[in-house]
């Protein structure tokens, strides 16, 4: 498997989503600008509901930087057991240890990339090759750790 190339999938994706949050921010506000009206009350809920919109894209790309900045940290060494920044191969899947961005595609794989924070990798923390776990009465073994 080749880490690197994951990595730069999630950092690319990640750096999108950056992207398009900044674009989304600018045209919301720039139509907030237009919103000209002399119907009083209507007007400044009309504001509002754009300003509301502002400020949830705006913690959008807060949580995104956030995740860009954890992806920074993350090298493609190999890793010996489960940790961040690892690939995991188990009985149920594949799983990359990073942030949460879904399923991403490598290889014709399907990679579930998943944070250090959600119960299943914090049921798989530390474990090797050959070790098994639970989470929700499901039960699954670690096939390979890269």
């Amino acid at each position: 498997m080749n880490k690197e190339e994951i990595l730069n999938i999630i950092k690319t994706k990640i750096s999108e989503k950056i992207q398009n949050f900044e674009t989304l921010i600018a045209e919301t506000r720039a139509s907030s600008n237009d919103t000209k009206s002399s119907m009083g009350d209507k007007y400044e809920t009309g504001r509002e509901m754009l300003q509301q919109e502002i400020n949830n894209l705006q913690r959008q790309l807060n949580e995104t930087l956030n995740q860009q900045s954890i992806i920074q940290k993350i090298t493609d060494e190999p890793s010996m057991k489960v940790q961040n920044g690892a690939l995991v191969k188990t009985d149920k899947g594949l799983f990359y240890i990073s942030v949460s961005l879904g399923e991403i595609v490598f290889d014709d794989q399907k990679i579930m990339t998943v944070s250090a924070e959600s119960p299943l990798v914090k049921a798989m923390f530390g474990k090797k090759t050959g070790e098994t776990f639970s989470i929700n009465t499901i039960h699954q073994a670690i096939e390979n750790v890269w």
